[in-house]
């Protein structure tokens, strides 16, 4: 998902994307959804939100992350 996209849901959830990193943002939107902010921080692969909207994109963020770690 590109950070347009994740703009126009955050605008849906009345979050403010202004000077927000996707990551920032989506972490944003699962706190006003009172969801886990826990985007992009799935490290060990133990990921048990099975039901979140951003699952899929999380772990490939994640991955990115703990590469460059």
């Amino acid at each position: 998902m590109n950070i347009n996209d994740v703009r126009q849901i955050a605008k849906t959830r009345a979050v403010n994307s202004a000077r927000l990193s996707k990551t920032e943002l989506i972490r944003s939107i699962q706190r006003a959804e009172d969801n886990f902010d826990c985007y992009g921080t799935n490290y060990d692969g133990g990921c048990d939100q099975s039901e979140c909207s951003w699952r899929e994109d999380c772990i490939v963020e994640s991955n990115k992350i703990s590469a460059n770690a």
